[in-house]
Formats: structure tokens, C-alpha cells, sequence
């Protein structure tokens, strides 16, 4: 059984504030600890339902935050950016199944840390018209590799989120969001073992899946600036149906590495000096 595991870090065990999470920030070196060690529960948890390899895949920001010296040497790390796919790299359909580590909740939920992608730029996304984030992105994905999603552990908005795109997905909630920075925490060790158990019992009863990969499926992005929405429209198919909107469609495998071109336009047309 060959595991893919996708790791993100707003959804980290004890994580709740841009200073966890975001370099230089005080508390991001304790973060990169604490989202190893989720990691390694997951992973240990896989080991123990059968698996015969783990690759994980840093999806986090700067893609370079898991420690890899801290990671369970049975793990294989993708560690860095860019990626072309992302917060998928490496994932092909001769996986058994898909772990999601450390997520959270689209941009726009009282979640902790929510934000879909870029959190200063994207204000929603929606697939097939369907409101969607980070996890209903991977989740599509995912599906369109023909490889489940087994797993999320995150807050409990975020595990909410992923059941109401898949109910027989298993969640683990290691926090409960009080307000988008802050949160009641799992017990870090209670978290740990609930990620570990529940990961083993998720693999050994995996979801059969039917899907079409060629299917074509509608993407539409909303940005804060209606200059990343006019120079994406340089991409041939990509329209646009307001100033800050743009809209594609294709098969899901095609839009997911289209949507992480996107987010590297926006990041270079954001990053200009300011002017006047």
C-alpha cells in the first residue's frame, strides 16, 4: 500500500496565529516542530495499517517548513517551491490512498487561520459553482488521480468542511476555532494518538471511488486586485466575468496545475513596488 500525504500547517496540533506558522515569525521554529510531529503520527499510523511507502509532501507556504532530520525515516519529504502541482506534487494514481495533515478552512469561514490559498488575495473560489477551498480543491483532485481521500485532521471547521465534500472521509479535529486566532486545544499527546489511530483505521477500511478524470469541471477564482484578473487573462481559455473574476474549465487535473499557475501570476503582479 503506497500513501501519499499532503501537509499543511494552519491546521497543525497548538497552531493558531500567523506567529505559529509564518517565517520569521517568534513561535514558527516551535511550529515546524509541532508539524513534523503531526506528521509522523500520520505516518506511523499508515506503517501500521500495512503501508509499504509514505511520500510526503510539504504543502505549507515556502513548501520547507517539515524538519527533516524530526521526520520518520521510513517517510520520503518533497520539501521546496514551485511546485506544478503544488499541494499535490508527486501524487500519481499508483497511490492507495491521500492523507491531509495540518488543513484548514476556506477563506471566508470562522476557521482558524482560514484563507484559500493566497490569504490576501483570493477572495473566493468556486468549482462547478460550488464554493470551495484548499481541501475541496485536493479533494477533486485527488479523485480525478482515482485515489481517495482517507484522511484530514485540522480544525474542527476544516474537518467539517472535507465530511461535507465527503462524508467517508475520517477526520481528526485537534482544535476547536473560537475565532480565526484562536481556538481550544486537543491536548497535544490526546491529538497525537487520535491522528495515529484514526490514520491506521482509515487506511485498513479505504473508500472505493469511481471517477472520470476526463470529465470537464468549471473553476472560477475571485481576486482582490482586478490586476491579477486582467493579466490571467493572457492564459489561453481563461475569461473573465467581472473586473476581479476569472473563469476556466478542462479536466480537474489540467485546472489544478492551471489554478497554481495563477498563484504564481498573482504573487509576481502583487509583489510590484507600489506607485503613484
Amino acid at each position: 500500500m503506497k500513501v501519499y500525504l499532503s501537509a499543511d500547517m494552519e491546521g497543525i496540533t497548538g497552531l493558531v496565529d500567523a506567529e505559529d506558522v509564518q517565517p520569521p515569525g517568534r513561535d514558527y521554529e516551535r511550529g515546524r516542530v509541532l508539524m513534523t510531529e503531526d506528521v509522523n503520527a500520520a505516518v506511523r499510523g499508515a506503517y501500521d495499517a500495512g503501508a509499504t511507502a509514505v511520500l510526503v509532501n510539504d504543502a505549507h507556504g515556502p513548501m520547507r517548513n517539515i524538519l527533516p532530520d524530526l521526520l520518520d525515516p521510513r517517510a520520503t519529504l518533497i520539501k521546496g517551491r514551485p511546485k506544478p502541482m503544488g499541494m499535490i506534487e508527486g501524487l500519481t494514481g499508483e497511490y492507495d490512498a491521500v492523507l491531509c495533515v495540518g488543513f484548514h478552512a476556506r477563506a471566508g469561514v470562522l476557521g482558524v487561520l482560514s484563507h484559500s490559498f493566497m490569504g490576501h488575495e483570493i477572495e473566493d473560489i468556486w468549482l462547478d459553482d460550488d464554493p470551495t477551498g484548499e481541501i475541496g480543491l485536493l479533494h477533486a483532485a485527488s479523485s480525478a488521480y482515482g485515489v481517495p481521500v482517507a484522511l484530514l485532521t485540522g480544525d474542527d471547521t476544516a474537518c467539517a468542511e472535507m465530511k461535507a465534500w465527503d462524508p467517508a472521509v475520517a477526520t481528526v479535529p485537534v482544535k476547536f476555532a473560537k475565532d480565526r486566532f484562536a481556538a481550544q486545544l486537543v491536548p497535544i499527546a490526546e491529538a497525537r494518538a487520535a491522528i495515529e489511530g484514526t490514520t491506521s483505521e482509515a487506511l485498513r477500511n479505504l473508500p472505493g471511488i469511481t471517477t472520470d478524470s476526463t470529465t470537464t469541471r468549471h473553476l472560477a477564482v475571485r481576486w482582490q486586485s482586478a490586476s491579477v484578473a486582467s493579466h490571467l487573462t493572457a492564459i489561453p481559455g481563461v475569461t473573465r466575468r467581472d473586473d476581479r473574476t476569472v473563469a476556466v474549465e478542462g479536466d480537474m487535473l489540467h485546472l489544478y496545475r492551471l489554478f497554481n499557475l495563477f498563484l504564481r501570476v498573482a504573487t509576481a503582479v502583487t509583489s510590484n513596488p507600489p506607485y503613484c
